[in-house]
């Protein structure tokens, strides 16, 4: 049976009228974002989601819960979630990558798949999370691909969240921004026959 999770203390940060952040004690948060993974060796594929969302100050969870070694769990941790304010789901799997469909088969929050890149390159993981039957949606984004779902976490979250929406606009600017950088530096670059 899981046990629910226990509420952690953070702390919110505060803007001072002089644009400086001010640390607010014991100011309790609740996930908006729950991240799950099959088991905690796919952690490394997740530690880009977390620190997104920890940039974007987005509250979130994380949890190691198995679709084939803890069914009961998986299903009891789904029908809670919304219950628990918990708005998008992040599932990470390897190899028969079951856990995003069970997840979603019992829950009417948006589930993200992310394949866990496995004994066939991810293909397999891959495979699994896309091929949902009817009614059991999955959105899946690309093999080892955490930095991705939870860009796309934010960006359902912004639909409803005009300062999450300000931050993944701001975010993504800055995207355009480092590669017209980076082509004005390729523009420096030279070779005998580059014409520009």
């Amino acid at each position: 049976m899981i046990v629910e999770t226990e509420k952690k203390l953070f702390l919110l940060p505060i803007w001072h009228p002089d644009g400086v952040r001010i640390p607010q004690e014991n100011t309790q948060m609740n996930p908006i974002v729950s991240i799950i993974m099959g088991s905690t060796s796919d952690l490394p594929v997740l530690e880009k989601a977390a620190q997104f969302f920890d940039e974007m100050e987005i509250p979130f969870e994380m949890n190691a819960l198995s679709a084939h070694r803890t069914p009961q769990e998986v299903e009891q941790f789904a029908r809670e979630a919304k219950g628990r304010g918990v708005k998008v789901i992040i599932a990470a799997a390897g190899m028969a990558a079951a856990l995003p469909g069970v997840i979603s088969a019992n829950t009417t929050l948006p589930v993200i798949g992310v394949p866990v890149k496995g004994m066939l390159d991810g293909l397999d993981a891959m495979l699994s999370i896309i091929q949902m039957p009817p009614g059991i949606p999955v959105a899946t984004v690309g093999v080892n691909g955490g930095l991705n779902a939870a860009i796309l976490a934010a960006e359902m979250l912004a639909l409803s969240d005009e300062g999450i929406a300000k931050k993944v606009a701001d975010y993504k600017e800055n995207l355009k921004n480092k590669i017209k950088k980076a082509n004005e530096e390729l523009g420096g670059i030279q070779y005998k026959f580059k014409t520009n």
